[in-house]
């Protein structure tokens, strides 16, 4: 399998740091909850919620975290929270690559390792690739170099002209899910790398040769991603899953990915050829160990 070791992820960038009332009103506008609803559930006064959002009163600590508990705020920007109304940050941001994630660490290898063959892989908030099994290295044979430099990022790369898109049969209805999916990630962090890999992204031109081929009488019950690979289609659906109650900015802001095979042809060639092809191109590599981020090319072609 491969585990890219990553650095701490960048917060976002703000030109200032708005005050705690102006960003606690922000977060409650967004969820569409008025201040009445918020102290109910805060176990506080409409009135209290009120001056909090003026200026006219300062939450303690425990009423910072209380509150954008109940307004579903990331763990990053709760931190922010709590920097703006003058209390140092709740949780800690604790590299990947730092003895105390050990056991995290052993834990997304065992996960992602007992998936295979089939593909899975592991991003952070940036979509940035962290981890991967060779159930995803194998579906990157053929992908230029450069677009495998770290840090390697799984939107760049699946939407690039260059990168997977080509191979996608059915990347229009692909390419909106995952914008879809980025827009929510947006509204719900407000981060302008987001933002920025967003614009980015979307204005990649799609290939003019997008495969026709029907996708048969296999009934799906989600959108399936149907790629190119080796001269067949192989169809997948795929799975996110996080971490409950983190306690830590970078333990929440990782995403498992998981691709389940869509169809049974998919499954048969994947655990037909799947192990055969590792032994002759994707060795098992532990974890890298270091700060830096590593290029996947490195571990593909070990």
């Amino acid at each position: 399998m491969t585990i890219l070791a990553s650095g701490t992820a960048a917060p976002s960038p703000a030109p200032s740091e708005p005050a705690f009332g102006a960003l606690l009103r922000g977060w409650r506008e967004q969820r569409h909850i008025t201040q009445l609803e918020l102290a109910l559930r805060a176990g506080s006064s409409a009135r209290h919620v009120s001056f909090v959002e003026t200026g006219r009163s300062r939450p303690s600590e425990e009423m910072v975290l209380r509150l954008a508990e109940h307004l579903e705020v990331p763990v990053r920007e709760r931190n922010a929270l709590l920097l703006a109304a003058g209390y140092a940050p709740h949780y800690p941001e604790t590299p990947l690559d730092d003895p105390s994630m050990e056991a995290l660490r052993e834990g997304v290898e065992r996960l992602i390792h007992a998936y295979e063959p089939y593909p899975a892989l592991v991003v952070d908030a940036r979509y940035d690739v962290v981890a991967a099994n060779r159930g995803i290295t194998m579906l990157l044979e053929g992908v230029p170099e450069r677009l495998l430099a770290p840090p390697l990022n799984a939107m760049r790369l699946t939407l690039h002209p260059e990168g997977l898109a080509p191979r996608i049969r059915n990347l229009r209805e692909w390419r909106d899910h995952l914008l879809t999916q980025m827009g929510r990630q947006i509204a719900l962090r407000r981060s302008e790398v987001l933002r920025a890999l967003y614009d980015e992204v979307a204005a990649y031109p799609v290939p003019d040769r997008i495969g026709s081929e029907p996708a048969g009488p296999v009934a799906h019950f989600a959108l399936p991603m149907r790629i190119e690979h080796d001269g067949r289609v192989l169809s997948f659906i795929s799975s996110i899953s996080t971490f409950n109650t983190p306690m830590d900015v970078t333990v929440a802001e990782l995403a498992v990915e998981t691709f389940l095979p869509a169809d049974p042809a998919t499954a048969k060639y994947l655990q037909k050829h799947g192990e055969l092809r590792w032994r002759q191109s994707f060795p098992v590599v532990p974890m890298r160990r270091t700060s830096e981020r590593a290029t996947l090319l490195a571990y593909r072609d070990a």
